[in-house]
């Protein structure tokens, strides 16, 4: 069993020389840098807790490629079981860094072109999925942390690939030769795609057949040739550049956010899993879009704990957890948090076995699951906001509070209740900011709202596959408009 420890993880990171940018300059040292290292910080616990004993269960699996003991991030899934202990790590993880800790994209990605390659190989006779057994195996073995790889740019939106003036607007193929193919094109919003050792692409949405050069999915390392990222910016993210800890308000995590350009960039063909099937398109990026709409409903619920725990301590601070309206909302917010739990244990529950092998989620309530995550947050957040009143957007900085004039004054007119200290109502507040308006809020509310794709994304999905002529009939039995020959009784 090969399992990296944090500190390894971090290493292999440092090792990777790759071409970033941030604020208008190139990065060299970004392990480092304080802007880049909290989401670091974030999925060096994916590793962590996979080697601590308590949490073995929901951490680790057993391989079906290896037969050896994995982290969980790396499995395909062997059962609907095996899909449940995926959103309970998923929990487990956002209530331990209390933001995105970017790993799920890759197992979310492993799975769907897992499954989709083999059904590829059965009609077009290839040996994609051969090659992505071969690939994953390799993973595994390593420990590798895989980051996910879909959204185009996408540039006019009523237009489909091949009708862009643009044909870079999504990355497709521009050479083949017999060592390979070469690609061009960005991939936007890449959650934890410097922290990750590898990147798995795939087609952004269905094809139609002139746009094969279109319909590719692959495998690279991050440090190959070609590839530029670009640091996206989030709110309030310079408060890490100032030195301190309280402002920026989760201390050691954050999420990460890369633009991810392809220019001209070699794939050999044994690391090639689709090129030119526009035909399973569709398949592929359902699949993908499925299994990552029930990752957030582990996730996120996980990250809302954190957010209703610091609701509640903020109500304690200010000596009004006892008021009923205080009880109610914070009630709510567990309502509402729970609600996406459920959704993210029954999609998995009601599981099924692919031709494949693996385990995929059951589609529509998983759909569900994303659509009430594209909600539940906000509605959460605002009660949060509302709990822990206005100090949590006006309150002076940390150096104000620190300082031997102004200080004295901030601290006597910022007290809450006489035992609790001053400072932990300045921490907490900072993190009802960070978590509801700061950098977390990214991976907790924007990436709610278009994480998986966009609110109307999921409810396409959901009117696909729903039956409503078969709720229709059941209706019109009930009513006596059909036939009812389930009262043959009578």
């Amino acid at each position: 069993m090969t399992l990296k420890t944090p500190q390894q993880y971090i290493n292999d990171i440092r090792k990777m020389k790759i071409d970033l940018y941030m604020y208008g300059e190139k990065v060299e040292n970004y392990v480092d840098h304080p802007m880049v290292r909290p989401s670091i910080n974030a999925m060096a616990m994916t590793y962590k807790l996979a080697l601590e004993p308590e949490h073995e269960d929901v951490m680790l699996a057993t391989s079906n490629l290896s037969g050896e003991k994995v982290n969980r991030f790396t499995h395909l899934h062997q059962s609907s079981g095996d899909l449940v202990k995926k959103v309970k790590m998923q929990r487990l993880l956002g209530q331990k860094t209390g933001c995105c800790f970017q790993r799920c994209v890759g197992m979310d990605a492993f799975n769907a072109v897992f499954n989709t390659t083999f059904e590829i190989d059965a009609k077009h006779n290839t040996e994609y999925h051969l090659r992505f057994k071969q690939y994953l195996k390799y993973v595994q073995e390593n420990d590798l942390a895989v980051d996910g790889c879909m959204t185009d740019s996408r540039g006019d939106r009523s237009k489909s690939p091949g009708e862009q003036p643009d044909p870079d607007s999504y990355l497709h193929i521009v050479e083949r030769n017999e060592s390979g193919i070469i690609v061009r094109g960005c991939k936007m919003h890449q959650t934890g795609m410097i922290n990750s050792h590898e990147i798995l692409v795939m087609p952004n949405n269905s094809l139609k057949g002139n746009e094969k050069e279109w319909a590719v999915s692959f495998a690279v390392p991050l440090d190959v040739p070609g590839i530029i990222f670009v640091y996206g910016r989030q709110s309030c993210d310079t408060r890490k550049l100032e030195g301190g800890n309280i402002d920026v308000g989760n201390q050691n995590f954050g999420g990460q956010e890369i633009m991810t350009i392809f220019n001209d960039v070699f794939v050999p063909w044994g690391r090639v899993f689709m090129a030119g099937e526009t035909d399973f398109t569709t398949m592929l990026v359902e699949r993908f879009a499925s299994y990552h709409r029930q990752s957030y409903g582990g996730c996120k619920v996980g990250v809302g704990d954190a957010l209703i725990g610091a609701s509640q301590a903020m109500a304690e601070y200010n000596g009004v957890s006892r008021a009923s309206h205080i009880k109610d909302k914070i009630v709510e917010m567990c309502h509402l948090n729970e609600t996406l739990y459920s959704c993210g244990i029954a999609c998995s529950a009601e599981g099924s076995k692919t031709a494949a092998g693996n385990y995929l989620v059951d589609i529509l309530l998983a759909n569900i699951c994303k659509q009430n995550v594209t909600r539940f947050p906000y509605e959460m957040a605002r009660l949060a906001q509302d709990i822990a009143g206005g100090a949590f957007v006006t309150m002076p900085s940390e150096k104000d509070f620190a300082h031997p004039v102004v200080g004295p004054f901030i601290k006597k007119y910022t007290a809450g209740k006489a035992d609790v200290p001053i400072e932990h109502r300045q921490r907490m507040l900072r993190l009802i900011e960070n978590l509801t308006m700061g950098t977390a809020a990214v991976g907790y509310l924007t990436e709610s709202m278009h994480g998986a794709g966009s609110p109307q994304a999921q409810r396409i999905m959901i009117s696909r596959q729903v039956n409503l002529e078969h709720r229709k009939n059941l209706a019109e039995k009930l009513a006596g408009v059909q036939e009812n020959k389930d009262v043959d009784w009578q």
